[in-house]
């Protein structure tokens, strides 16, 4: 009988970890990398307003990225390596963006987000050239054209034709009223525009229209005007400063109509203002993105982190915007690394090999193999509320008008 040395099992437990580990190096050792990874990092950009008009949302959207972000590293990372962010701050200037993203752009494998109208129109040139995987922090269908753009939800034109839809069930429309649309001229406001135009063909309804610009102030004549035609319900594609002004005017009316707000359109801030009550009494907000409040499994799982991390901090529905797109983005991130390729073009490839991606209520069910068409086309309407986390309350979960199902089926 031959004779066998016996190993001691602490030496075999020592034998397996190297062994183990010596497989990890190597699976790590041939993935292919490109801009933003090195062997220990996988860079991702942040490129937003952190000190101009917009800076409430970017900052609160912040802490929902490193919420995600600290799970996955907390985990391991990805493909063995520790997920980064680089962020600049445009400011909300075009040319600083530009300034910004051209030293940003060598060192990231993608932008975690690209924020404001102007600087993406900018800057998309670009994007198309170094085939950089951007989450814009818009809802605008005008990128939906772009392979590069991952929009994570319903756009504005859906949400609109969702909230109207909400109101019609409930008997605050019906055929043959009129609904007023105030919406800022641009992509964000000419998208959302077509969802009163769309609903207003197939209802039969009249749309009055108030174009205004992206630093309108004063909305006085635009709502009395919707007053003076009778307007049963006011939707909103506004700045969050141009909704308190547009609620402050009905008030002072006394003009009890029912305002529906895109998501954009809103902000906390609001409710500390003069206007906070009979905003709380009259508007209510459509989104795509669950609101901090959420009882699905997902919105949960944000509040608890949030809670646990920032106690001392006012959340807000930016929180889950920005943890829903950290999720979705670094699940496209990892499907390449499996794929053994963390290259613009792998981590691309597998944005379009993605479908049905499940961020448990946070938003609908997202899909980005069809170039051209909304990840999703379900929304939450929320009632804006001052007692709860967030300030806003579910009103009805994710559904979709069957005018959106129509809507979509003409758009083939």
């Amino acid at each position: 009988m031959p004779f066998r040395r016996r190993v001691p099992p602490a030496a075999l437990a020592l034998a397996l970890l190297v062994a183990g580990c010596g497989a990890k190096n190597d699976e790590k050792a041939q993935v292919k990398t490109g801009p933003g990874v090195t062997a220990d990092t996988i860079s991702l950009g942040i490129l937003t307003d952190m000190t101009g008009p917009f800076k409430a949302s970017a900052l609160t959207r912040m802490k929902g990225y490193e919420l995600y972000l600290k799970q996955v590293n907390d985990r391991g990372g990805i493909c063995g390596r520790r997920v980064e962010l680089k962020q600049k701050d445009h400011a909300y200037d075009v040319q600083k963006a530009l300034d910004a993203y051209f030293d940003l752009e060598p060192q990231v494998l993608g932008l975690l987000e690209l924020a404001g109208t102007p600087m993406t129109a900018a800057i998309e040139p670009d994007i198309m050239q170094t085939r950089t995987l951007t989450a814009p922090a818009s809802w605008a269908a005008s990128l939906l054209g772009n392979p590069h753009m991952m929009i994570v939800g319903t756009t504005y034109d859906l949400d609109v034709i969702n909230g109207l839809d909400h109101y019609k069930r409930r008997g605050v429309i019906k055929e043959g009223d009129t609904i007023g649309h105030v919406f800022v001229q641009g992509s964000y406001g000419d998208n959302a525009v077509e969802g009163s135009r769309f609903v207003g063909a197939q209802w039969n309804m009249k749309v009055a229209e108030q174009p205004i610009g992206e630093t309108t102030a004063d909305l006085t004549q635009q709502i009395a005007a919707l007053k003076a035609q009778g307007a049963k319900a006011v939707m909103l594609s506004t700045t969050p400063a141009q909704t308190a002004a547009a609620v402050g005017v009905a008030a002072a009316l006394k003009w009890d109509v029912p305002f529906m707000v895109n998501v954009v359109g809103f902000d906390t801030a609001i409710l500390d203002s003069p206007v906070g009550a009979a905003v709380e009494k009259q508007v209510s907000v459509v989104t795509s993105v669950a609101p901090f409040t959420g009882t699905q499994a997902g919105p949960r799982e944000v509040a608890a982190a949030f809670n646990k991390n920032y106690p001392n901090d006012k959340p807000a529905i930016y929180v889950d915007h920005g943890y829903t797109v950290a999720k979705v983005f670094l699940s496209v991130v990892e499907k390449a690394c499996k794929n053994g390729d963390l290259t613009r073009d792998g981590v691309l490839k597998a944005f379009h090999d993605t479908n049905g991606l499940d961020t448990q209520g946070l938003t609908g069910a997202l899909h980005y193999s069809l170039v051209g068409r909304p990840s999703s086309t379900q929304s939450y309407v929320t009632k804006v509320d001052r007692s709860a986390p967030g300030g806003l309350t579910t009103v009805e979960e994710l559904f979709e008008s069957e005018l959106v199902k129509a809507k979509g089926t003409r758009a083939k």
